[in-house]
C-alpha cells in the first residue's frame, strides 16, 4: 500500500514538471530564411495595391481588407481571400487582380493577427477568426454566388470554415495547396523549412487550456522562416490561440466530413511545403468526390503568383460559380 502511494504522489508531481518544463522550453526555434518563401514577392508590381477599408470585428476592433471591383458593370459573383500564414492581404494581390480581371468582385483580407489588422501573431482566443469572417460577410455583403478561398494556412481555416455553422454564408469554397495540420498525410516535416513548431509547448497550453487556464495563451508556439527584412513587416510568430484558430480543427478529418457544399482543391505537384500529391488520397478517404487538381511544376508561392496558376484558378472560380 505504502508502494502504491508513494507512486501515485510521484506521479502527481512529475505530470506538472513535465507540463511546466514543456510550456518554459518546448517553444518553437528561430529557422532560417526559406528562400523560396521569401524570394518569389521580389518580382512582384505592388503599384496597382487597393487602398486598405476596414470594418468593425464584434469587439469593436477595426479590422482591415481590399476591395478590387471589376471593370464590368455586373460581377460575376464575388471571392473572399484569406493569405496564408505570416502575410496578409498585401499576398493575395496578384490572384486578387487575376480574379477582378476574370469578372469577379473580389476581398482580400488582412486577417486578425496579420497585416494592419490587430496584434500580429495574437488574438484573444480560439475561434475569434469566424467571429470577425462573420462581422466581414454582414457588413460587405458581397454579390452572388460567392467562393471563399484560402491558401495555405488559409486554405485550413477556409476547410474550418466550410465545415462550420457558417457554411451556408458562401456558396462554394476553394483550397490552395491548405494546411491540413502536422498529422494530416501531405505535411512535410516543418513544412519544408517554413515553420519550426514548438510541439512540446503546444501540449501543455493543450493541458492547461482543458483545465480552463488560458493565462499563458499569448506565448509564441510556432515561427516562421522570413528574412530579417520581410519579419518588418509580415507575422513571424503565432501564439497558441492564433496557431489553433488559423488552420483546421485538430481532428481535421471531422472538418472534411462536415464540410458541405461545392469544394475544390489546387495545388501544385512541386510544392516544397506540403505533400501534395496526398491530397487526392485525403478527399477520397474521407468520402468526398472534390475535384482535385495539381499544376505540372508549380511550386508553393508561386500557386499564388505563376501566370498559369492564376488562370487555373480563375476558371475553377468560374466552374464553381457556375454548377
Amino acid at each position: 500500500m505504502k508502494i502504491f502511494v508513494h507512486t501515485i504522489s510521484s506521479t502527481a508531481l512529475i505530470v506538472p514538471l513535465m507540463v511546466i518544463a514543456a510550456l518554459l522550453w518546448g517553444g518553437p526555434g528561430t529557422p532560417a530564411p526559406m528562400q523560396s518563401i521569401n524570394d518569389p514577392f521580389e518580382s512582384v508590381d505592388f503599384s496597382t495595391l487597393p487602398p486598405l477599408k476596414n470594418y468593425k470585428g464584434a469587439d469593436g476592433s477595426t479590422l482591415y481588407f481590399r476591395e478590387y471591383v471589376p471593370a464590368a458593370a455586373e460581377p460575376n459573383g464575388s471571392a473572399v481571400l484569406i493569405h496564408g500564414s505570416s502575410a496578409s492581404s498585401n499576398s493575395l494581390h496578384p490572384m486578387a487582380t487575376a480574379l477582378s480581371a476574370a469578372g469577379v468582385h473580389v476581398y482580400a483580407l488582412d486577417v486578425r493577427g496579420h497585416g494592419a489588422s490587430g496584434h500580429k501573431g495574437h488574438i484573444d482566443f480560439i475561434g475569434q477568426l469566424e467571429s470577425d469572417l462573420h462581422m466581414f460577410v454582414q457588413a460587405i455583403k458581397a454579390p452572388s454566388p460567392s467562393t471563399l478561398i484560402g491558401f495555405s494556412s488559409g486554405g485550413g481555416f477556409v476547410l474550418r470554415m466550410a465545415a462550420s455553422e457558417m457554411q451556408s454564408s458562401f456558396d462554394s469554397y476553394l483550397l490552395l495547396s491548405p494546411f491540413l495540420t502536422h498529422r494530416a498525410p501531405n505535411y512535410r516535416p516543418d513544412s519544408g523549412g517554413w515553420v519550426s513548431v514548438g510541439v512540446p509547448r503546444i501540449v501543455a497550453l493543450t493541458v492547461l487550456n482543458a483545465m480552463g487556464l488560458s493565462h499563458w495563451n499569448d506565448w509564441p508556439v510556432t515561427r516562421f522562416a522570413l528574412s530579417e527584412e520581410a519579419k518588418s513587416f509580415l507575422t513571424p510568430e503565432y501564439g497558441f490561440n492564433l496557431a489553433m484558430n488559423f488552420a483546421p480543427h485538430q481532428d481535421y478529418k471531422l472538418d472534411l466530413e462536415n464540410a458541405k457544399g461545392k469544394v475544390a482543391i489546387l495545388a501544385g505537384d512541386a510544392d516544397e511545403a506540403f505533400q501534395t500529391q496526398e491530397l487526392q488520397r485525403i478527399v477520397q478517404s474521407a468520402g468526398k468526390d472534390w475535384p482535385v487538381q495539381l499544376l505540372p511544376g508549380i511550386q508553393h508561392i508561386p500557386l499564388t503568383l505563376e501566370p498559369a496558376a492564376l488562370k487555373a484558378i480563375a476558371e475553377l472560380v468560374q466552374k464553381l460559380q457556375a454548377i
